[in-house]
């Protein structure tokens, strides 16, 4: 049986949605002003990431990218910006100040894209090695109460931990009691 004729197509058309959805997540999370919007741009370029993880076949990535970084920590975030007091004013800032910072950010970031892309296509990479299991959610359940028990033990400290603070920044506000 043949395959789909286009199936390459499609896989290169579905690879570009998800590094697309990635950047553009991760831009407006940067340069957002509104907290609400930075965080949806969070979620976005988080999903990107989950697509990415699954190209990388890691199916157990792409669903904890998407359980925890989107579904507690995004939400979790969003609760505490709701329950928290408005925002103050925003202080004017200097501009030459900020193409300053942003010159100089933009100058460190190039320099660790074009070294971290020299490493990438440089290096000797070995062959994967052969898969152990098929990623079914049998593996999956195996696996965290297995191998990564820690792992995902530490994961949900760390979703606690948030949800305590969203509690105390709702109870308290940002200003001290």
């Amino acid at each position: 049986m043949n395959a789909f004729p286009a199936t390459a197509y499609i896989v290169a058309f579905v690879f570009a949605v998800a590094v697309l959805a990635t950047v553009t997540g991760a831009l407006i999370a940067v340069l957002s002003t509104r907290i609400i919007r930075s965080v949806c741009g969070l979620a976005i370029c988080c999903c990107g990431l989950a697509g990415l993880y699954y190209f990388l076949h890691s199916p157990f990535l792409t669903l904890m990218e998407i359980l925890i970084y989107v579904g507690a920590i995004c939400v979790t975030i969003i609760f505490a910006v709701m329950l928290a007091e408005p925002d103050e004013a925003p202080r004017r800032e200097n501009r030459r100040a900020a193409l300053g910072w942003g010159g100089g950010a933009l100058l460190a970031s190039g320099g660790a894209f074009w070294g971290i892309s020299q490493l990438g296509l440089n290096h000797p990479w070995t062959t994967p090695a052969a898969r152990v299991n098929q990623g079914t959610v049998h593996d999956i359940g195996i696996s965290l109460l297995t191998t990564y028990s820690l792992a995902f033990e530490l994961v949900s400290l760390v979703i606690l931990v948030a949800i305590l603070g969203a509690l105390v920044i709702a109870r308290y506000g940002r200003t001290k009691p």
